[in-house]
């Protein structure tokens, strides 16, 4: 006993310590069958976790992709997402709409459609989610989880469900992502202590990392007890080059532009065009406790708890054209001009300022968010009780929370004057040619301060509580094998708030003399090299310690007088669900089938402006009961909007076996999600500097989709599988968006403006599509693996829906013998509409990459390993209406993790 003690002592220490730690397969309901009892001397092998895979997939009545804890971890797989991309009918990008293209996946979907419309679950339970970028938390933001806060480390098992069962719980059209995580009782050893010290260098930044992760397991002697920690610290910087044109607005017939040259009238114009430079350290951090009681074989009571933290800070900094002033506000003629395809693709416009009469052609901005992170964790108890020979019951109780936050944003805006300017689009094949012939991007000399503006602080939170009750009663018929039965309950909180900051005034910001002290610093050397194109390189920067102290003095942000009610919300969310499903199935079949009746109410709290001459800003309000008059941004008032929705869904699953080799399947089914937070919302944001903004429709239906599905499949030999697959989904009620123009306050100017708002509606779709799978050793060492997916998916109305790649295929091959393994993977997935950003749509054109590893087994205990994501640099890329209207590039560079992996 005392040796046992001072091991698990020992161990105890060393994740104290800060090491962190790997996870282990857990039995699931979809591939129980194929996950042996975890031992710390078995064997787990790419081919053994294939193998292991495949029969998860073949086991199950329902149509399911199983990946096992060695697929995710022999991969340079830093997060759950990584693994996914692979998986035939899975797409994944990196973030949410507004903070643009970075190197690592961030959201999941199935079969061409939204990430929201994919949900996430972690052992069957809903996962709160969080983001780190401002854009994000503030303004269009759905319900799909942020994979960024899902490390590898945490996974034994992603099951991905792509037909439906009355059982699962609701919230995902295109299908579910269910990660499973190891349980203590499932180690055959009594104590096991693993983990993983790595470095990654990111290339771009050209930095070095640790990575640290460590498990620890312990259970007694009866195995009726058992207790799994594990926990993970993992740093990197990241580095990104990038032009970005923030949206496009169009020539008014009427304006002073349009009538001295007529041939741009309703023309498309570029607001900006930036050289774009962002930085940030992320540390994501933290830890999974799991509890285990097995008193007898009739009762398991698992108790899990979990928590991530990204800490994000970050540093992004832009010069710009401004087609907005130029254009749009000055009705500047150009001197020479090309338009292509209804969009100024290229203008010309020689200095007409002087120091007296300045004319503005540029403008700057330099923001440091120290602080910015995001958080998940939740809190689950998990009780199973077999209470008799035909009756096995179950329950589920827990909560889980999410948060984004952006404590502060130090912001510097500036003007310059007295530049000319031009400009060239190259389409999509390069960014665009951009130049100042009387300017100097290099000095900061001679700017102005143009603003201080954003949200500062900002905060995200989403919250739910849940409960669950299942039943499993077996039947006593050869056909009709057992009725599933269950109740559900969970209530949904999402709220934003923001201080919305801008000059304070008695500091005098604007005053020469009281400008940031800029030290000669510019951007790196070679930024934007990857890229290719000329636009400005070696543009001036503030020190980001001297931009955060310039902003805490000249920056006025008071939390009652700058609170932004109009960009903020809150929504409370309740949802009901009874279901009964019956199995079956006979000699050579089985299935499924089954009814879900759900009850959803919706509460959503929105704030309305109060007319000023009702109610003016910071003055009382006796006409308006109730009213905030508390807010510079003028008086409003509290409306609730409150709808309940009914909803039956159907399913059905049906497996024959044609022969020992090959299996067709059958699926129907509708199923459901709920529009995303921001589109309830009813908050409404404005940009002050392109004349745009976001609002939100309280009254958005809930999305249903009836779906089809046909697949077969062979199993030809151990770890082989060919398999073709037709799905069909006709959505009702998606969620689309549209745009409307307005009068608003421009905070910067004083004057009332002509905004365009970007709006979301219910609309109607439809996606089909093919997938085809392949899987197959070579001899004894090799194999190969391909997927392909076709969608075709778009609205009734023609408009493409979110997320939709026509084309996505992986290709992959691995080697591995008694010592070495190594494996290679590439994606690549067509153009798809990304959604509104800036009021302007976005999409982000073909992209692939290329990732590696290579690991060497020294002896039981220890390996070497050496990974690689982003082998092929891919630059990232982004149009809007059409290819003659690029958005954005992007260049993250590449990454290669080095480290080793031990078992104690």
């Amino acid at each position: 006993m005392i040796c046992k003690h001072s091991a698990i002592a020992s161990a105890i220490a060393m994740v104290l310590s800060g090491a962190s730690f790997n996870v282990n397969a857990q039995s699931n309901q979809e591939a129980e069958d194929a996950t042996p009892t975890l031992d710390s001397v078995e064997v787990r092998g790419i081919r053994s976790s294939l193998e292991k895979s495949i029969a998860g997939k073949r086991d199950s009545d329902n149509l399911v992709e199983v990946i096992t804890a060695e697929d995710v971890g022999k991969m340079p797989d830093k997060n759950v997402a990584d693994s996914l991309q692979r998986v035939p009918g899975v797409t994944t990008q990196s973030q949410s709409g507004g903070s643009g293209g970075f190197d690592e996946n961030d959201r999941v979907s199935l079969r061409g459609t939204n990430p929201s419309l994919t949900q996430t679950l972690i052992n069957g339970h809903s996962v709160a989610s969080g983001d780190w970028f401002v854009l994000d938390q503030v303004g269009l933001v759905g319900r799909s989880v942020s994979y960024a806060m899902l490390p590898s480390e945490i996974v034994g098992q992603v099951v991905v469900r792509k037909s439906a069962t009355a059982d699962l719980t609701e919230g995902g059209v295109a299908g579910s992502v269910d990660i499973i995580t190891r349980k203590p009782l499932d180690f055959g050893a009594q104590l096991t202590v693993e983990g993983s010290v790595q470095a990654v260098y990111a290339d771009l930044p050209d930095e070095i990392d640790p990575q640290i992760s460590a498990l620890f397991n312990w259970k007694n002697d009866n195995n009726t007890f058992g207790v799994l920690l594990q926990a993970f610290s993992e740093k990197r910087h990241l580095r990104r080059d990038g032009q970005e044109i923030l949206g496009y607005a169009q020539i008014s017939p009427t304006s002073a532009l349009a009538q001295a040259e007529p041939a741009l009238a309703n023309v498309y114009y570029p607001t900006l065009i930036g050289s774009a430079l962002f930085e940030q350290e992320r540390h994501r951090k933290g830890g999974l406790l799991e509890l285990q009681l097995r008193p007898n074989d009739d009762v398991d009571i698992n108790l899990s708890l979990f928590n991530s933290k990204l800490d994000a800070t970050n540093y992004n900094r832009n010069w710009m054209f401004w087609g907005s002033r130029v254009i749009g506000s000055d009705n500047r003629v150009p001197d020479s001009y090309t338009v292509r395809n209804g969009t100024l693709t290229s203008a010309t416009w020689a200095n007409v300022g002087t120091p007296d009469a300045p004319a503005q052609y540029a403008i700057v901005d330099n923001i440091y968010r120290p602080g910015a992170n995001s958080r998940t964790r939740y809190a689950d108890l998990d009780v199973s009780w077999r209470a008799t020979d035909t009756l096995e019951l179950h329950a589920k109780a827990g909560t889980t929370k999410g948060n984004g936050d952006t404590p502060k944003q130090a912001v510097f805006e500036g003007d310059v004057f007295n530049t000319g300017a031009s400009y060239a689009f190259n389409g999509i094949s390069g960014p665009a040619d951009v130049a100042f012939p009387n300017g100097n991007v290099a000095d900061f000399t001679g700017t102005r301060l143009d603003w201080i503006f954003g949200a500062s602080p900002a905060r995200t939170v989403d919250k739910e509580d849940y409960a669950q009750f299942d039943g499993d009663l077996m039947l006593n018929s050869d056909t009709l094998h057992s009725l599933a039965f269950g109740l559900r309950w969970a209530e949904h909180e999402r709220s934003t708030q923001q201080v919305a900051q801008g000059p304070l005034f008695s500091a005098d910001p604007f005053n020469p003399d009281n400008l940031p002290n800029w030290n000669g610093q510019t951007y790196p050397g070679d930024f934007g090299d990857r890229l290719g194109g000329n636009f400005p390189r070696n543009v001036w920067q503030i020190p980001a310690s001297e931009l955060e102290r310039w902003g805490d003095i000249y920056s006025n942000r008071d939390p009652v007088t700058r609170q932004f009610w109009p960009g903020e919300f809150a929504l409370e969310e309740t949802s009901k669900a009874a279901y009964a499903m019956l199995n079956f199935g006979g000699e050579r079949w089985s299935g499924n089938a089954g009814l879900r009746f759900v009850r959803t109410e919706e509460r959503v709290r929105v704030n309305v402006a109060i007319p000023g001459d009702v109610c003016a800003a910071l003055a009382p309000c006796p006409d308006v009961p109730g009213a905030i008059t508390t807010s510079a941004f003028g008086s409003f008032y509290q409306s609730v909007i409150a709808n309940d929705y009914n909803d039956v869904l159907p399913s059905a699953n049906f497996r024959f076996d044609v022969n020992e080799d090959v299996v067709a399947r059958l699926a129907v089914s509708r199923t459901l999600s709920r529009p995303d937070f921001s589109a309830l919302g009813g908050a409404l944001t404005a940009d002050d500097t392109t004349n745009t903004g976001n609002g939100g429709n309280p009254n958005l239906s809930p999305i249903t989709s009836d779906n089809f599905d046909a697949a077969i499949e062979w199993y030809y030999s151990p770890r082989s599988l060919v398999s073709a697959t037709l799905f069909y989904m006709d959505l009702h009620d998606y969620v689309s968006f549209g745009t409307y123009q307005t009068d608003l306050l421009n905070i910067r100017t004083g004057q009332f403006e002509t905004y365009t708002i970007s709006a979301p509606v219910n609309a109607d779709g439809k996606v089909q599509g093919l997938e085809l799978n392949w899987q197959t050793p070579i001899g004894e060492y090799f194999g190969l693996w391909a997927n392909y997916t076709y969608a075709d998916a778009e609205e009734d109305s023609g408009d493409d829906l979110v997320g939709a790649s026509k084309n996505t295929y992986n290709l992959g091959a691995y080697f591995e013998n008694d010592r070495f393994n190594a494996r290679v993977a590439y994606t690549y997935r067509s153009d798809f509409f990304v959604g509104l950003d800036r009021s302007s749509p976005q999409y982000q054109d073909e992209t692939d990459t290329l990732s590696a590893s290579l690991s060497y087994r020294i002896n039981d205990r220890l390996s070497l390993h050496l990974e690689g994501l982003n082998l092929n640099d891919p630059i990232l890329k982004y149009y809007g209406q059409n290819e003659d209207q690029p958005r954005a590039f992007y260049s993250n560079g590449r990454q290669y993790y080095f480290g080793f992996r031990f078992k104690l």
